[in-house]
């Protein structure tokens, strides 16, 4: 898997933070630097976290599902995407403006959950897992960022859109990981 594969993963992935990021913003009366500092700490360090776990987690399983690793990249993205997409339709979540640990730490993990079936899939691929952690965790990091600015700009127009992009990208990508392992591509 190349840079721009894992870019373009990174940008997915982060589609539900910047969403979360968006409603922060809204949020918050007087945004500071600090709330971009957490919102970008929690959100990327998660994001670059879960993979890890899912990257270890996979390579223990690869040598049994070897055959089917295509596939299984194919679903797992397909359905995050799709759930992803699913999500942008649905009702708008309430997001309470603190930023202290209690309401981070879910937010954190929940946005990130995803990342965790990307790194499995991550196992089955040839894809070197600590520049795609770091790509992943600076990207979700800078793209959080830019959601508390926007989220305190222009309110929650673009959260649902960020997420149907997001999820469209995943199904992409396991498209195509699927057809170039048929060798359609």
């Amino acid at each position: 898997m190349g840079i721009l594969e894992i870019i373009f993963i990174s940008i997915g992935l982060a589609m539900d933070a910047f969403a979360v990021s968006i409603c922060k913003g809204m949020s918050v009366r007087d945004v500071k630097l600090k709330h971009y500092l957490i919102v970008g700490g929690y959100f990327g360090g998660f994001q670059a976290l879960m993979p890890l776990v899912g990257y270890l987690l996979g390579v223990n399983f690869q040598e049994l599902i070897v055959s089917i690793d295509h596939w299984i990249a194919f679903i797992l993205l397909g359905i995050i995407g799709a759930n992803m997409i699913k999500e942008s339709f649905g009702d708008d979540e309430n997001i309470n403006s603190s930023f202290y640990f209690k309401e981070m730490l879910p937010l954190a993990v929940a946005t990130s959950i995803d990342a965790l079936a990307v790194g499995i899939t991550f196992a089955f691929l040839k894809v070197n897992i600590m520049l795609a952690i770091a790509l992943i965790g600076i990207i979700t990091f800078v793209i959080s960022a830019i959601g508390i600015k926007i989220g305190k700009a222009f309110g929650d127009k673009l959260k649902n859109k960020a997420e149907l992009l997001g999820g469209i990208v995943l199904i992409i990508i396991g498209i195509k990981i699927l057809l170039e392992h048929l060798g359609v591509l």
